[in-house]
Formats: structure tokens, C-alpha cells, sequence
């Protein structure tokens, strides 16, 4: 696939669609305010985004999410709710399946660390002219508890193309899918 040419979602025929990495997004709320980052290295390094991050071998999309967000934030945020899931092919060749997570149950204290740093943000003042473009499009279904699948084309961190489809309650959780793309994740 040419990825340089890449002007719209019907570009890409998403039933063969392989990702390159499996990541994980985990938004721990507390009330009204919700846990973010803002990113100090990797993919969108200085956006604020949630934490989270790519799966490790044999780790499934909850224990990834958990994990990151201890490593990011020292925060352990208890039984995490799969919401949604993020198809993201950048024009560059990158791809990126990500689960995405809440949770309101957590221990500790959100402390910076050499990932990250902290930010304990209201839900109506979200920041998103620091965020990825597609987080305002989604992060809305997310804090209303709504199930949501999206796709997305970004050509570095300009979005492209994109379309999320809300889920309805009767979906099957993330964990499900998550196995069947382990085995078409591609090599690197």
C-alpha cells in the first residue's frame, strides 16, 4: 500500500488492515475531572493525551492499560471498562490498533515521571488545541459512556480522513477482538 497517497478512509480496505503496534489508552475519572497527560517522549511527545501505551507480548489490553498507566503516572486504577477501539494509519506506513479504557477506581497519587506528567482536568474544560485532532471528535462519546469504533488516516499529526461509529451496548468487549488482531499484527 502506497500510504503517501492516502486521501481517505475508502483508500484503505480495513478487512485486511494490519496494524503495526497494539496500544492501550486508560482515562481514570474522579468525579467530574478526568487524568491526563501531557507526553514527554514517543508518538505525540509534548500533546496531552490519556496514558497508556503498546502491549507487550502475551499481556492483554486490560494488564497493558493498568501497566501504563502505573509506569506514566504511579496510579493503579482498578477494573478498567473497554469503550472503544482506534484504527490509526498514518500516511508515513505506521498503523495503530489502540484499546481504549475508563476507570473511576484507583490507588495512588498521579506523580510526573520520566514518561509523563500529570493533569487532573474537569470534563467541560477539556484541552483539546493540545490534543490529537481526532480526540475531540471521540473523547465526548467516552466521558458519556458511550461505546465507540473508530478509523483515521494522519499524515504525521495532521488527521486526513476519519469515521467513528458508536457501538451499541450489546457489542462484544474489547478483550475479544484484541485476540484475533494479535495474530495479524505485523512484523517489524
Amino acid at each position: 500500500m502506497k500510504t503517501h497517497k492516502l486521501n481517505k478512509l475508502s483508500d484503505i480496505d480495513w478487512t485486511t488492515w494490519k496494524p503495526v503496534d497494539l496500544a492501550t489508552l486508560l482515562f481514570v475519572l474522579r468525579g467530574d475531572e478526568v487524568l491526563l497527560i501531557r507526553k514527554k517522549r514517543g508518538l505525540g511527545a509534548g500533546l496531552i493525551n490519556g496514558p497508556g501505551g503498546r502491549l507487550d507480548p502475551g499481556e492483554t489490553p486490560r494488564e497493558a492499560a493498568i501497566r501504563e498507566v502505573q509506569e506514566e503516572l504511579a496510579v493503579t486504577p482498578h477494573a478498567p471498562r473497554w469503550l472503544g477501539e482506534h484504527r490509526f494509519q498514518f500516511r508515513d506506513g505506521y498503523s495503530l490498533y489502540v484499546h481504549v479504557f475508563t476507570s473511576d477506581s484507583f490507588e495512588g497519587e498521579a506523580t510526573e515521571t520520566d514518561e509523563a506528567v500529570p493533569l487532573w482536568v474537569h470534563r467541560d474544560a477539556m484541552p483539546y488545541d493540545e490534543m490529537w485532532v481526532d480526540d475531540r471528535h471521540w473523547l465526548p462519546l467516552l466521558l458519556a459512556g458511550q461505546r465507540f469504533s473508530g478509523h483515521y488516516i494522519f499524515d504525521e499529526q495532521v488527521m486526513v480522513d476519519m469515521h467513528i461509529h458508536v457501538l451499541g451496548s450489546t457489542e462484544p468487549d474489547g478483550d475479544v477482538g484484541v485476540r484475533r488482531l494479535a495474530v495479524d499484527v505485523q512484523s517489524t
